[in-house]
C-alpha cells in the first residue's frame, strides 16, 4: 500500500492538465500524515521482527564496521609522536574526519584528527630532518581537546581571518582555526555542533520515539473474555484529583473490585502504597478466597484475537500480529504476571494469618505458584515458597520469648513475695518495678499481636469479633481487667492509712510505665484513679505527698486538649512502647461511622477506596510501634499472675462496678469528716521498696519530670470524639467500664470514667 503514494507523485509530475495537476497536488498533501504513520508502523514492524538472514547480514557488517573503527584510530594513534593518556580507542567509538587547518595568531598548519570524544591538533612531520633511531611517526602531538569540555562558536570574517571558527576552552580561553574555503569550514562546523549536540538530539529522539509508541494504542484482549482489559470509565473507577507528590501515579477514590484488582497490578507503574493499602484493608469488601480467585484469574491472560484483516493476511502466509503480539508479551502480561506474584508475596510475608486461619487458602496458593513457569518468574516462586515455609515453621515453633539483646535485661525485682511463692501475689507484695515491667512486657505483646485485618471495618464490634480480633479483644480485656483490679485494690482497703499507701503504691508503677514509655498502662492507671469509685475519696488524696500528685497531675495532662501532649509525647520518644490504643480505636470508628462504604457513580455503586486509605493510615501508625521489643526479662509466675486477673469474679460488669462505688460510699461516706475508723487488712510490712532499680544500670531509671503547673485535683473526662461532638458513640481506650452509681448514690461532682464506656451497646463493650 506504501507504493500508492509515489504513484500519486508521478500521475502529478506526468500530467499536462493543470487542474489535474493542482488536484493531485491537493490530495497528495491531504495524504502526508497518513502516509508518515504508515511509514512509522511499517518501519516498527520491520525492526521488531526477528533477526531474520537480512537482519543477520546488517549486524555483522556493523560488528565489521565497529572492527574497522578500533583498526582505523589504533594506526592513526601510532602515527602520532609523543602521545599521552588513555588510547584513543578509550575515550572514543568513532572516528569522524581529518583535515588541515591554521590555527590563527601564531599562523601554524595544524593536522587535525576529529573523534566522536576527542579532537588531536597534530604538527607534521613532513620535510624535518630525522635523527637516527628517532620515531617514523608522520605527526606530532601539540595539543587535545575533549568534546564534552568545549564549546564551538562561529567567527565571522575579518582582515585577520576567514572562514574561521572558535573552540572555547572550560576555563573560558580560546582557540581559532581558519579553514582553507567557506566549504571546508561548514564541514567542520557540521560535524563539531553535532558531536556538541549529540547526547541532546539522541535524547530528543528517544523521547520522541517513546511518545510515539504510547501514542500508538496497544490491542487488548475482548473485555468479554478477560475483564481486566474493561476500558476505564466513571462508572467503573474514579480518581482523586491530586496524584502521589513524588511518583506521579493517580490517587484512586474508588472503583469496582475488579478495577481495583487491575490497578493493584497495573501493567503501566508499580503503586507500592496501594498495595500495602489495599492487603491491609481489602477484607471489608472482598473475602481472602475471592482476593485469590481474582489474582489468578488475572494471571491468566488470552492474548488479542485477530481482526478480519489480520486473518485474511495470515492466509495469505504474513504474520501482522507478531511484532504487536510480542509487544504485548513484554509490555502487558509480562508485568502484570510479575505484579500478581509481586502482591502475593507481601500478602504471605504481611498478613500471613489469612492462610494461618484458612488452610484451603494457604494450599490453591501453593498450587498455583506451583503451575507458574518462566525464567523471570523463577525468583518469585521461590521467595514466596521460602517465605510460606519460614512461616508455617514459625506457626509450629509458636511465639518465643527468648530474644537476644546488645546489653542483658536487668535482673527481677522482689520484695516480700519472693520467687515460686504466687499464693502472695499482690499489690503491695510484688516490687512495683517489677509489676510495671511485667505489664509492659505483657501489654507490649498484646499491642504487637493485633493486626490491621482486625481494626478495618470496625470488626472487634461486630458479630463475628472473637474470629475477626482475637488479639485486639485480648487487649481490651486485659485492660478492662487490671483498671477494675486497681480500683478494687483500693476501695477495698478499708483503713484509710492503708489505702494511702495502695494509692501511693499505684502512682509508682505509673511512675515506671513512664519511664517505659508504657503509655497504655500510664492511662490504664489514670481511668482507674478517675472511675467514679476512687475519685471521689478525697480523704485519700489529701494525704498523698504532692511530689506524687505531680507524677499524677502529669500524666492526667496526657489526655488533655484531644491528647495534644500525648500524641507530642509519643512522636518524640525512642521505641519500644506502648501507645495507648484507645485513641486509634476512636479515629478509626469515627473514619468508619463517618465516610460511606460505596460512593454512587451513574447508578453504580464503587466501593470506597478514599476510606480504606484513611483507616489504613491509622493501622500503619500502629504498625510502626509493633517492631520493637523491650530488653527486659519474662518472669512467667507474675506474668501468669496478671493474665489470669478477675476482679469482677463471676458478676457482670454492671454489677461489679456498681459494688466499687457503694464499697467507696462505705468507707467514704459523703459528708463525714473525720472519715469512718477500720482495722487494718494487712499483716505484712507495707512500706515501698521504691522505684530504683537494685543495681541500676546508667540511664535506665530516670523519674519523669512533672510539667511545671498547679497541682490540682485528678478527674478524668470522656474522650471528645471531635472538636464538635460527633454523632459515633466513640469510647475512649480499650475498656468498657463506665456505670453510672445507682440514682440513689449518685456522686455529684462528676461522673466517673473509664477508658472505655461500658454501655452494652457500645461497640467496645465485650462480654
Amino acid at each position: 500500500c506504501l507504493s500508492d503514494f509515489p504513484c500519486s507523485q508521478q500521475l502529478e509530475e506526468k500530467s499536462e492538465d493543470e487542474e489535474d495537476k493542482e488536484c493531485l497536488k491537493q490530495a497528495i498533501t491531504a495524504l502526508l500524515n497518513l502516509q508518515s504513520s504508515m511509514e512509522r508502523i511499517c518501519s516498527k514492524s520491520l525492526a521488531k521482527r526477528r533477526l531474520s538472514e537480512s537482519a543477520c547480514r546488517f549486524y555483522t557488517q556493523q560488528m565489521k564496521g565497529k572492527q574497522l573503527a578500533i583498526k582505523k584510530m589504533n594506526e592513526i594513534q601510532k602515527n602520532i609522536d609523543g602521545w599521552e593518556g588513555k588510547d584513543i580507542g578509550q575515550c572514543c567509538n568513532e572516528f569522524i574526519m581529518e583535515g588541515t587547518l591554521t590555527r590563527v595568531g601564531a599562523k601554524h598548519e595544524r593536522h587535525i584528527f576529529l573523534f566522536d570524544g576527542l579532537m588531536i591538533c597534530c604538527k607534521s612531520n613532513h620535510g624535518q630532518p630525522r635523527l637516527p633511531g628517532a620515531s617514523n611517526a608522520e605527526y606530532r602531538l601539540k595539543e587535545k581537546f575533549f568534546m564534552r569540555k568545549v564549546q564551538i562558536n562561529d567567527k565571522d570574517d575579518t582582515n585577520e581571518y576567514r572562514h574561521a571558527f572558535e573552540i572555547i576552552l572550560k576555563d573560558e580561553n580560546s582557540v581559532i582555526f581558519a579553514a582553507k574555503s567557506a566549504e571546508e569550514k561548514n564541514n567542520w562546523m557540521a560535524a563539531l555542533i553535532s558531536l556538541q549536540y549529540r547526547s541532546t538530539l539522541e535524547r530528543m529522539l528517544d523521547v520522541t520515539m517513546l511518545q510515539e509508541e504510547k501514542e500508538e494504542q496497544m490491542r487488548f484482549p475482548n473485555p468479554e473474555l478477560y475483564r481486566f482489559a474493561e476500558p476505564d470509565s466513571e462508572e467503573n473507577i474514579v480518581f482523586e484529583e491530586n496524584m502521589q507528590p513524588k511518583s506521579g501515579i493517580p490517587i484512586i477514590k474508588a472503583g469496582t473490585v475488579v478495577k481495583l484488582i487491575e490497578r493493584l497490578t497495573y501493567h503501566m507503574y508499580a503503586d507500592p502504597n496501594f498495595v500495602r493499602t489495599f492487603l491491609t484493608t481489602y477484607r471489608s469488601f472482598c473475602r481472602p478466597q475471592e482476593l485469590l480467585s481474582l489474582l489468578i484469574e488475572r494471571f491468566e491472560i488470552p492474548e488479542p484475537e485477530p481482526t478480519e484483516a489480520d486473518r485474511i493476511a495470515m492466509e495469505n502466509g504474513d504474520q501482522p500480529l507478531s511484532a504487536e503480539l510480542k509487544r504485548f508479551r513484554k509490555e502487558y502480561i509480562q508485568p502484570v504476571q510479575l505484579r500478581v506474584l509481586n502482591v502475593c508475596r507481601h500478602w504471605v510475608e504481611h498478613h500471613f494469618y489469612d492462610f494461618e486461619r484458612d488452610a484451603d487458602l494457604l494450599k490453591r496458593l501453593e498450587e498455583f505458584i506451583g503451575t507458574v513457569r518462566g525464567k523471570a518468574m523463577k525468583k518469585w516462586v521461590e521467595s514466596i515458597t521460602k517465605i510460606i515455609n519460614r512461616k508455617k515453621q514459625a506457626q509450629a515453633i509458636g511465639p518465643s520469648h527468648n530474644i537476644t539483646f546488645e546489653s542483658p535485661p536487668p535482673a527481677i525485682e522482689w520484695h516480700i513475695s519472693k520467687p515460686g511463692h504466687t499464693e502472695t501475689f499482690d499489690l503491695l507484695t510484688l516490687h512495683p518495678i517489677e509489676i510495671a515491667r511485667q505489664l509492659t512486657l505483657l501489654e507490649s505483646d498484646f499491642y504487637r499481636a493485633v493486626q490491621p485485618s482486625e481494626l478495618v471495618g470496625s470488626v472487634w464490634t461486630k458479630e463475628d469479633k472473637e474470629i475477626n480480633s482475637p488479639n485486639l479483644l485480648k487487649m481490651i480485656r486485659h485492660t478492662t481487667n487490671l483498671t477494675l483490679w486497681f480500683e478494687k485494690c483500693i476501695v477495698e482497703t478499708e483503713n484509710l492509712e492503708e489505702r494511702v499507701i495502695v494509692v501511693s503504691r499505684i502512682i509508682e508503677i505509673l511512675q515506671v510505665f513512664q519511664e517505659l514509655n508504657n503509655f497504655n498502662g500510664v492511662l490504664e492507671i489514670v481511668s482507674a484513679m478517675n472511675s467514679a469509685a476512687v475519685y471521689r475519696l478525697d480523704h485519700t488524696f489529701e494525704q498523698i505527698p504532692s511530689r506524687q500528685k505531680k507524677i499524677l497531675e502529669e500524666a492526667y495532662e496526657l489526655s488533655e486538649d484531644h491528647y495534644k501532649k500525648y500524641l507530642a509525647k509519643l512522636r518524640s520518644i525512642n521505641p519500644p512502647c506502648v501507645p495507648f490504643f484507645g485513641i486509634y480505636l476512636t479515629n478509626i470508628l469515627k473514619t468508619e461511622e463517618g465516610n460511606p462504604e460505596f460512593l454512587k457513580r451513574h447508578g453504580k455503586d464503587l466501593i470506597n477506596f478514599s476510606k480504606r486509605r484513611k483507616v489504613a493510615e491509622i493501622t500503619g501508625e500502629i504498625q510502626q510501634y509493633q517492631n520493637q521489643p523491650y530488653c527486659l526479662r519474662v518472669e512467667f509466675d507474675i506474668r501468669r499472675f496478671f493474665e489470669n486477673l478477675n476482679p469482677m469474679g463471676n458478676s457482670v460488669e454492671t454489677e461489679f462496678t456498681d459494688y466499687l462505688f457503694n464499697k467507696s460510699l462505705e468507707i467514704e461516706p459523703r459528708n463525714v469528716k473525720p472519715p469512718p475508723r477500720f482495722p487494718k487488712k494487712y499483716s505484712y510490712p507495707l512500706k515501698s521498696p521504691g522505684v530504683r532499680p537494685s543495681n541500676p544500670r546508667p540511664g535506665t531509671m530516670r523519674h519523669p519530670t512533672p510539667l511545671q503547673q498547679e497541682p490540682r485535683k485528678i478527674s478524668y473526662s470522656r474522650i471528645p470524639e471531635s472538636e464538635t461532638e460527633a454523632t459515633a458513640s466513640a469510647p475512649n481506650s480499650p475498656r468498657t467500664p463506665l456505670t453510672p452509681p445507682p440514682a440513689s448514690a449518685t456522686s455529684s461532682t462528676t461522673d466517673a470514667c473509664s477508658v472505655f464506656d461500658s454501655d452494652p451497646s457500645s461497640p467496645f463493650h465485650t462480654s
